[in-house]
């Protein structure tokens, strides 16, 4: 049996995010958030779910931090949630919120687990979206002074730091797609809410550096591998088209290229630039591209996409045969060494975390009370020997990040989707690992395949 030996000091970890896992949704001086908004608003969730108890981790995180000891889990990555540090935005800060985050983070450490700390992970307080967030140029400021209390509070113990997660998801899935909170329908919102988005990273990012001395500081991006359905000209451009909105539309401002030109074009061709770039200000884009200590990466399937009526990109979903996950992705191990290499290669990114990479199955319990999820095994170890192959490649990535620790709420699927590798039974909150979880502790001791 082959086996793959990962770099030494390699990190493995698991993530969560605060919304998904917290509930206490009215406890510790916590604000109104969109989603707490947005979960409440009938028919916004697929099962009319919401994140009000969650995982209860705000009760229980001493037994989950005690969970990843067990499987010797090396780093962290969880979100804070901005409407427990300033319930209404602005700069009034509820100290029990802090204290809240102190704790989680000293029993990581106490724990010999490296905290990764993401300061947004969608939970925007609801106070800040009746002031026009994040389309609104307003927040910018929000979140760098939001950005500002927090490093100061952890900054001398958290060494790690992310600013964002998703900006894709922030703008255009909450924004355009309205899939997401707070659930608009709006392009040029969109197109506002992903600059004001990268926009506040790149302002927040010497804060965070001044706050939290040698720290690495950097953002999380999602991804999706895009292939053209055909070699013809009109689906190599739709593909091109659907990269540059998904990918390239927040990876080229990051590292200092502005906004793809060729995506620009496109759009106005489309007719959806009514506005054109107008909401970019001299020094924007040169504050977008702070270096950066490292790139997230958040990885989970590609997109075959071909030339619809019009030239835009549509799916070609018949020519995506490979087995497909309960999420309806489709398990694709060899993008996320594609993109590896073309992070590494094309943008020269300094560092690289997979900061997500899961799935979810339709896992039960057994008669015995365990949980058999094999597929998620199977998943995973493809997933990991694709980034070997990355590494070897010279791609210098540093960790890996299991999405997700437990099954929690995931957005507007609430719980019909199960990402974790420990089993959650809501109705009890009682933790179970799964097969799944007990393989992933020897991959981590053994730090290889």
């Amino acid at each position: 049996m082959t086996t793959y030996q990962f770099p030494e000091n390699f990190l493995w970890g698991t993530a969560t995010s605060s919304y998904q896992i917290e509930g206490a949704v009215n406890e510790g001086g916590k604000g109104e958030s969109i989603w707490d908004r947005f979960t409440h608003t009938p028919g916004k969730i697929i099962d009319g779910s919401n994140g009000d108890v969650a995982c209860d981790h705000y009760h229980r995180w001493a037994e989950d931090i005690a969970l990843m000891q067990a499987l010797g889990v090396q780093g962290y990555r969880f979100s804070v949630a901005w409407p427990r540090i300033l319930p209404a935005g602005g700069s009034v800060v509820n100290q029990a919120g802090l204290d809240f985050y102190s704790r989680v983070v000293d029993a990581l450490l106490a724990a010999g687990i490296t905290p990764f700390v993401t300061l947004y992970h969608w939970d925007l307080p609801q106070a800040i979206q009746d002031r026009g967030g994040w389309p609104a140029r307003a927040t910018v400021d929000e979140f760098v002074t939001y950005a500002d209390v927090i490093t100061r509070a952890l900054g001398d113990r958290v060494k790690h730091w992310i600013t964002h997660n998703e900006p894709w998801c922030v703008s255009f899935l909450s924004y355009q797609i309205g899939e997401h909170a707070p659930g608009g329908h709006d392009w040029n919102d969109a197109l506002r809410a992903a600059h004001h988005v990268l926009l506040s990273h790149g302002l927040a990012t010497p804060v965070i550096r001044r706050n939290s001395p040698g720290s690495e500081v950097g953002i999380t991006l999602n991804f999706t591998w895009t292939e053209p359905a055909s070699r013809s000209v009109a689906d190599l451009q739709a593909a091109r088209i659907y990269d540059g909105y998904f990918n390239r539309w927040f990876l080229d401002p990051i590292f200092g290229r502005h906004y793809p030109a060729d995506t620009v074009d496109a759009f106005s061709q489309a007719g959806l630039l009514a506005d054109g770039l107008a909401y970019v200000q001299p020094g924007d884009m040169a504050a977008i591209a702070a270096p950066l200590d490292f790139l997230g990466v958040n990885y989970y399937t590609r997109e075959v996409m071909r030339a619809g009526a019009n030239g835009m990109p549509e799916p070609a979903r018949e020519l995506a045969t490979l087995p497909r996950t309960e999420m309806d992705w489709e398990v694709y191990p060899d993008g996320l060494y594609k993109l590896l290499c073309r992070l590494h290669f094309d943008y020269a990114a300094p560092k690289l975390y997979v900061t997500e990479n899961g799935c979810s199955y339709a896992d039960a319990l057994d008669a015995a009370g365990q949980v058999h999820d094999p597929q998620r095994i199977d998943y995973l170890r493809s997933h990991f020997v694709a980034a070997h192959r990355a590494i070897l490649a010279g791609v210098p990535l540093a960790g890996y990040f299991v999405w997700s620790l437990m099954d929690n709420f995931e957005w507007a699927k609430g719980y019909q989707q199960r990402f974790g590798m420990v089993w959650v039974t809501y109705a009890t909150q009682e933790r179970i690992l799964k097969e799944s979880a007990r393989w992933f502790k020897d991959v981590v001791a053994a730090n290889g395949v």
